[in-house]
């Protein structure tokens, strides 16, 4: 290939994309490997046969549209890795429902936002996990519910929320007046059902499958509308990439309500004949060794923050890791020496890095096993088949030469529908041309290679988490003695990046860091809570009273004697 000139890159045409809906792709690899392991949940001890899934995937399908649920729909899941989550993930695509992302670590009022947003008219959650009470959290919001029966619950703050179900361990636990055991809504469902067959002949690739909230810049976070077009094809060719077959296994310690689990995990083994492999329902370093010494895996996905975790552990040498081939790591910039340390010590010569964001399905950039050693820790790779990608001046919307900093931008299958009911958002990503623009900034190099380089937008990654100063902002807001408030990014070794609130207080007032500690406490996720409070009387300011953002986080780094971690 002649070397570029201009920071534009179209991807291969073969192989063609997939035009299947997700069930009927799974149906037709289930046939293929009918008797192959699909599935390890090493925590709930649970291991079953891509026939066994694709039986219980129907059976929790006909469960599903036997409540009444119709397709389009949108049902909630709130909970961390296990087999229900994968079983609905198949299952609500074989019903046409829209499966809805809740993350895990969601408090009382985010919870609220996204089930109201949506519509979500059915949810199914974990009880609780460690601090978290998922049902007390419901109860707090809901407390008619207790006087109601299950699948005719109404409640002011959710209004739309008919079902609540709740994953048990068949047979134990109290019973939670309102709510549906999950075991027993299984024991409802048909995996003969005909209604499945009749509901498949009306489902389209291109109908919305999937909402991921995506916090927003102005606030509330965003439900980016995926369909099974969008994630079907991006799980396969990121399996392409790693070169997976019906032979690999893929530990899969990354959450599953985020794409990294889902689509660079589930989707795309399930598309290759793959064994899905969960070591536990939250990461935990030394699970994730154990169970890919134990289940001789072949692959493991993380953050960068999760490797570090693993290769640090102090047990770290005593297990056999000479399985492993690939992997990717994702979610945040990965420091170099993390990554040759991930290949020498863990074996994982081919593992690859990938980048995108969760409005493109998410990968749009990846490398391939086989990508030289340099341009793997320095780069995220080539452009993804079928996809085009081009870096463009903010100002002007041209291309820019090589090796010319600019906003990263991508356009094809992989563009999600919009923003759940909002087109004004939608319109402010999504171009005219159908051009995604990131808000990522970026260079390409004459073969192709991208290396993303900062951020237009005023985003903070903190251990893979994508987290908007704003939407804390806000939140922070509504505290009676707080006048005004800005949070930024600071460099952290640990999570990458950690957030600092400078808060000015109302006149008169006194206020404490626990004060806002306090406040924030069971209201918003936990990595959202400011590490670092200051109080100060005034923000640095342009002429025209801009606030300088960076000042504060320029302060804040002279402060606490903090630097940029040198990253890939």
């Amino acid at each position: 290939m002649a070397p570029l000139t201009e920071s534009y890159a179209r991807g291969d045409a073969q192989p063609p994309l997939i035009e299947q809906t997700i069930g009927a792709f799974f149906d037709a690899m289930a046939a293929r490997f009918s008797e192959r392991e699909a599935l390890v949940v090493a925590h709930q001890r649970r291991r079953c046969t891509y026939r066994q899934l694709q039986q219980d995937a129907n059976r929790l399908a006909s469960a599903l549209l036997r409540l009444g649920l119709k397709p389009g729909e949108r049902v909630g899941i709130w909970s961390h890795n296990n087999a229900e989550w994968v079983l609905m993930q198949l299952a609500t695509a074989k019903a046409g429902l829209v499966l809805v992302n809740i993350n895990p670590a969601y408090r009382t009022s985010e919870v609220e936002y996204a089930l109201n947003k949506v519509g979500c008219v059915a949810l199914v959650t974990m009880p609780s996990f460690k601090t978290s009470d998922y049902i007390g959290m419901l109860r707090e919001l809901t407390p008619e519910w207790a006087g109601q029966r299950p699948g005719a619950l109404r409640a002011d703050r959710l209004p739309g929320l008919r079902h609540a179900i709740w994953i048990d361990v068949a047979g134990e636990g109290a019973e939670q007046p309102g709510f549906m055991r999950f075991s027993d809504l299984m024991a409802t469902g048909d995996p003969a059902d005909a209604r499945l067959a009749q509901v498949a002949v009306l489902l389209h690739a291109q109908d919305p499958i999937n909402i991921q909230f995506t916090s927003g810049t102005t606030g509330f976070p965003k439900g980016a509308t995926l369909t099974h077009r969008n994630i079907l094809n991006n799980g396969f060719f990121i399996g392409e990439a790693m070169k997976l077959s019906e032979q690999d296994r893929l530990c899969i310690p990354v959450p599953l309500y985020h794409c990294f689990g889902m689509v660079l995990g589930n989707l795309a083994v399930l598309t290759h004949g793959g064994c899905i492999v969960y070591p536990g329902d939250a990461f935990e370093p030394l699970g994730v060794l154990q169970t890919v010494q134990a289940e001789r895996c072949t692959g493991l996905h993380g953050v960068p923050t999760m490797f570090i975790a693993e290769l640090d552990h102090p047990r770290f040498a005593e297990f056999d890791l000479s399985s492993l081939r690939t992997g990717i790591m994702a979610g945040s910039p990965c420091p170099i020496e993390v990554m040759k340390r991930v290949q020498s010590e863990m074996n994982m010569r081919e593992v690859t890095i990938a980048y995108g964001m969760t409005e493109t399905s998410p990968v749009s950039c990846q490398s391939s096993t086989t990508t030289p050693l340099d341009k793997r820790v320095s780069t995220v790779g080539l452009v993804q088949p079928h996809l085009e990608i081009k870096i463009i001046d903010p100002d002007s919307g041209r291309t820019v030469p090589i090796g010319v900093r600019g906003e990263f931008c991508t356009r094809g299958y992989s563009v999600m529908q919009g923003y759940w009911d909002d087109p004004r958002r939608t319109a402010e990503a999504i171009d005219a041309e159908g051009w995604m623009h990131t808000g990522d900034l970026a260079t390409m190099d004459a073969e192709g290679y991208v290396n993303i380089v900062g951020r237009i937008k005023d985003m903070v990654i903190r251990g893979g988490e994508n987290v908007y100063p704003r939407e804390i902002e806000e939140f922070l807001y509504r505290h009676p003695k707080v006048q005004d408030v800005q949070v930024v990014g600071v460099p952290d070794r640990k999570f990458g990046e950690e957030l600092a609130a400078w808060i000015i207080a109302k006149p008169g007032q006194q206020i404490s860091e626990q004060d806002i500690r306090d406040f924030c406490k069971g209201q918003i996720a936990h990595y959202k809570v400011p590490r670092y409070i200051r109080f100060v009387t005034g923000f640095p300011m342009t002429v025209t009273g801009k606030i300088q953002k960076f000042r504060i986080r320029d302060a804040m780094k002279q402060e606490l004697g903090l630097s940029e971690a040198k990253i890939a």
